[in-house]
């Protein structure tokens, strides 16, 4: 009698762990990296198009971070062009909006050149900013599946007026910001996506979203998605587990769909800076171990209510293989760019 019940189990079992809406990286670095020289290859050795070797490996989205100034290497212009390369690759557009003329994270959040310096008029370049990004976007007829207002904001954005210590500043631009995406010719098209580093911290998730909603300026409706970066190699404390009780409870306290927006995995770390989380000590540094995890990642915003995407940063950027971390290459190519086993995984999450 159980033998009958089979087929459907294995039928609930997949239904259970149904792949991700957004399987996507960061290829923001792709065309500087082919104006350098350099090419990229799929597993067999064949010259292609990043864009056409991410497709085939199961991306359905790609990432790419916009810096304000028009003389910037991430600007609109270069933004557009990859967009229209995304668009006929059938992949979709997730625009991370630094809001600044280069990068910005935790540590810098610096306010772009000749913007004004009172929050009045600050918020008011802002909307009127991300509403011209929108209205280019669509335009030329590539809109943006996700568009991120500011990139790790988890210490503020556009500083010194929107630090930390007026959560009043901070939720007025976000809203100014939302607002322009929202008023575009994009309307509700995007998804709007606020995100903090340290997903892994939901201490640190807590007091920020509870600090941001409670000034009643950034509404509920301003944003539909809370993305978070969640890297290995920076704090011991990064567990897989504390990621999935922190995304958990992200996603019971507010109700947002939740996305991993940026992580990487080495397949070098001879002198790691600081100790790997404990429950990832038997991944080892290699293109088996990005794979594996990839896939526990993925598991767990799958897991999550409203888990909806997963995204590597930058596994292409053959002249940055570090990463910016103290692992040696955190990279899913060769150094000749051709595509390692790891970068297959995404069409199984």
């Amino acid at each position: 009698m159980l033998l009958s019940f089979a087929p459907i189990l294995l039928l609930l079992a997949t239904i259970s762990h149904a792949s991700l809406t957004y399987k996507g990286v960061d290829w923001s670095s792709v065309a500087i990296e082919e104006a350098a020289g350099r090419t990229y290859k799929n597993s067999a050795g064949t010259t292609q198009p990043l864009e056409t070797i991410l497709k085939a490996s199961g991306v359905n989205t790609v990432r790419q971070r916009l810096w304000v100034s028009s003389s910037s290497q991430y600007n609109l212009a270069y933004n557009l062009k990859l967009a229209t390369r995304a668009k006929a690759a059938g992949l979709n557009i997730y625009l991370d909006m630094h809001f600044s003329d280069t990068w910005a994270d935790p540590g810098a959040q610096t306010t772009p050149s000749g913007w004004p310096t009172d929050i009045d008029n600050l918020s008011w370049e802002l909307y009127n900013y991300t509403l011209a990004v929108s209205n280019s976007f669509e335009a030329q007829g590539t809109p943006p599946t996700i568009m991120s207002i500011g990139n790790e904001i988890t210490n503020g954005l556009l500083w010194p007026l929107g630090e930390i210590s007026s959560f009043s500043n901070i939720a007025r631009l976000l809203h100014s910001a939302s607002s322009g995406i929202r008023y575009s010719n994009l309307g509700s098209t995007p998804q709007i996506m606020t995100h903090l580093d340290n997903g892994w911290d939901w201490s640190t998730q807590e007091w920020w979203y509870q600090s941001v909603l409670a000034e009643g300026t950034f509404l509920s409706t301003d944003y539909d998605v809370m993305g978070v970066s969640y890297y290995p190699f920076y704090n011991s404390a990064a567990t897989l587990a504390s990621l999935k009780t922190s995304l958990t409870n992200m996603a019971s306290t507010w109700g947002k769909k939740i996305i991993v927006a940026e992580t990487d995995w080495p397949t070098s770390c001879p002198s790691p800076a600081y100790a790997f989380p404990s429950d990832a000590s038997s991944i080892p540094f290699s293109a088996a171990g990005q794979t594996t995890w990839v896939k526990d990642v993925a598991a767990i915003v799958a897991g999550v209510s409203g888990g909806e995407g997963f995204f590597y940063w930058e596994p292409a950027w053959i002249d940055n293989a570090n990463l910016g971390s103290s692992c040696a290459n955190n990279l899913m190519v060769s150094n000749t760019g051709e595509a390692l086993s790891s970068l297959a995984v995404f069409a199984s999450i």
